[in-house]
């Protein structure tokens, strides 16, 4: 007996002591692109593991409380919206999220983690460790190959050997501890090709937010804080009506209620995540070390607090107090800051607002992989250095490259969350949760990828990548006119990343819109143009204004013979008229399937294709 509890204490010290791991791909953070990236990892068939520092998932719209969906409303992209769809199951449909103004989907930020994590949970190519922090990572020859950890409550190291690593921290902290070279703060427009008035390159990044959730606790309660040290209610002298006595200051439009109605959630709680003269502050952390970072936070809590005691005090909510049942914190503020920006890294591409604004411009958007509908939206107001004209710039909904996720040179890494290599400027709207989450996602799929075929990411073709995000029901071009449900959605997809059949992009408010027009009729110039890239000798009957059926059947006989393709035979049986967008792209996607050919990262055809 002596000899057996020896040997299972001899065991068991050095299984803790020797915390080593190997797995395929290596997720470090658990955000929400790292959790989207995870997940998708290990559903590809990849042993994935995900270290979170913290003890949540989630990232920015849960553990850093902000738990109001910018954007993607109508471009509800692989497992963002198999996430909102969970939101809806759990509240009793999209109406019981839609609570407050600023977003159609808001809801409570620890239902968001136990929704997450019981995704997570679900899928047994993937492990979780929370509560270790990142101490270094493995570079070999040019390639990453795995991380250092240390668990923050008894400082135990454990390392962990991967084929492929994503960088999925707020931060980018992985980039900077490869020496993958990146970019913090705003490049000159003379650089980046960008007309939005940056005229300098400077270091100045977005205001960041430490989030508060408040809930009613009814009325006749008195919930106020103590009065918070260094408290001025002219701090926040101009945050709506009711308080408003610095005329200097831009006038608010909106009066106290409506203040607090921007991000109200479900069960009479109240995100406090306020721009105008609220809790933003301006904090340069990206570069400090984690207990130089901790030291500077501090600032941000106490805006907040401040700005809840003038909530309570001077507005006269007291009734409204710090949520009780949201976060496992000591001060019930949330677990970790909203970045909104941190190193952005260089990368095979670099994504930029010009692209953006003008998509069919250039070949990127044939290299899509995740897609977004957000306005450019930069958060300056403490920081008067900062440009302060970068408000809601227009663009269309778009989608971002893959290469934009590899960096250029290092191999074994790719980049998640918000380091992905976009200039500051498409920061603004790259950086949103939807957006994060999907691009995560993508993350995840070429990770797997890479991981089992045993080549570098860069090497990994895009139509690969694409071909497999589209089976799990992502986005590849932003048409919110074409959802997944659509019966030729998959068509119009591989149509749209050839760039036959181009869209039509539109600004439009706060969900920008890239409009397929799937029930229209298609010109015929537009249409052989842009099909002779892929097909040069492609002719129709001279005259012709737009495209019948029976001239698309002609075309297809002409480049492919008869061809016994579904989509063929059943428009055979139609009378001649005009064909419709969606027929012709899955008429196209059937029998042409240009979709094959390959593109680089830049979108453009490959010189072997046919």
């Amino acid at each position: 007996m002596r000899i057996l509890l020896i040997s299972i204490f001899v065991a068991l010290f050095f299984s803790s002591c020797a915390q080593k791991q190997k797995v395929d791909v290596l997720v470090i953070g658990g955000g929400i692109g790292g959790t989207a990236a995870g997940i998708q990892s290990a559903r590809a068939g990849a042993k994935t593991l995900i270290i979170e520092e913290g003890p949540w998932l989630g990232g920015m719209l849960s553990a850093a409380g902000v738990s109001a969906i910018d954007g993607n409303h109508e471009l509800p992209s692989g497992i963002w919206g198999e996430f909102r769809e969970k939101i809806h199951a759990h509240y009793g449909g999209p109406s019981k999220v839609a609570t407050g103004w600023v977003s159609n989907t808001q809801f409570e930020p620890h239902v968001a983690d136990s929704i997450l994590k019981n995704m997570a949970g679900k899928e047994k190519n993937l492990r979780v460790i929370y509560g270790y922090s990142l101490t270094s990572v493995e570079v070999k020859n040019g390639m990453v190959t795995g991380a250092t950890f240390r668990e923050v409550s008894s400082g135990k190291m454990m390392s962990v050997e991967a084929k492929q690593t994503i960088d999925a921290t707020e931060l980018g902290d992985v980039l900077a501890m490869a020496k993958v070279p990146y970019d913090v703060g705003m490049e000159a427009g003379s650089l980046t090709g960008e007309t939005v008035g940056v005229t300098e390159t400077n270091d100045i990044v977005q205001d960041l937010t430490y989030v508060a959730i408040l809930k009613d606790y009814g009325a006749g309660r008195d919930c106020t804080i103590v009065k918070p040290s260094g408290y001025d209610p002219k701090e926040f002298d101009g945050s709506n009506t009711n308080y408003y006595f610095d005329t200097t200051r831009k006038k608010p439009n909106v009066d106290a209620k409506k203040m607090l109605d921007y991000g109200r959630l479900p069960n009479n709680k109240y995100m406090l995540n306020w721009p105008i003269y609220g809790n933003d502050i301006y904090l340069n952390i990206v570069e400090m070390s984690p207990a130089q970072r901790a030291v500077e936070l501090e600032k941000a809590k106490q805006t907040t607090l401040r700005f809840v005691y003038f909530i309570q005090h001077d507005l006269g909510f007291r009734h409204l107090g710090l949520t009780d049942d949201e976060f496992p914190t000591n001060d019930r503020m949330a677990l970790m800051p909203y970045h909104r920006e941190g190193r952005r890294m260089k990368g095979v591409v670099r994504y930029n607002m010009e692209q953006i604004s003008k998509p069919f411009a250039q070949a990127l958007y044939r290299a899509g992989i995740s897609v977004g509908d957000y306005p450019i939206d930069h958060h300056h107001k403490k920081n008067l250095r900062a440009p302060q004209q970068l408000e809601f710039y227009p663009v269309p909904s778009y989608n971002i490259p893959l290469g934009a996720l590899i960096p250029e040179k290092m191999d074994g890494l790719i980049v998640a969350e918000k380091g992905i290599s976009v200039s500051n400027v498409a920061n603004g709207t790259t950086r949103l949760q939807p957006v994060v989450m999907v691009t995560g996602q993508a993350a995840g799929m070429l990770a797997a990828i890479a991981a089992r075929d045993g080549v570098p990411a860069r090497e990994v073709p895009v139509r690969s990548v694409q071909k497999s995000l589209l089976e799990v029901g992502a986005y590849l071009m932003p048409y919110n006119d074409v959802a997944p449900s659509h019966s030729q959605f998959a068509s119009i997809q591989r149509v749209g990343a050839t760039g036959i059949l181009k869209g039509v992009p539109t600004p439009y408010q706060w969900a920008n819109r890239t409009w397929f027009y799937p029930d229209s009729t298609v010109k015929a110039a537009a249409f052989l143009r842009d099909l002779s890239a892929y097909y040069p000798r492609a002719v129709m009957a001279g005259g012709i204004a737009e495209v019948r059926v029976s001239d698309a059947l002609a075309l297809i006989r002409y480049l492919k013979g008869d061809i016994a393709k579904p989509s063929y035979v059943a428009l055979q049986k139609i009378i001649d008229r005009s064909i419709t967008r969606a027929e012709l792209a899955q008429l196209i996607d059937d029998c042409l399937d240009p979709f094959s050919n390959a593109v680089d990262h830049s979108g453009e055809l490959l010189s072997d294709n046919q």
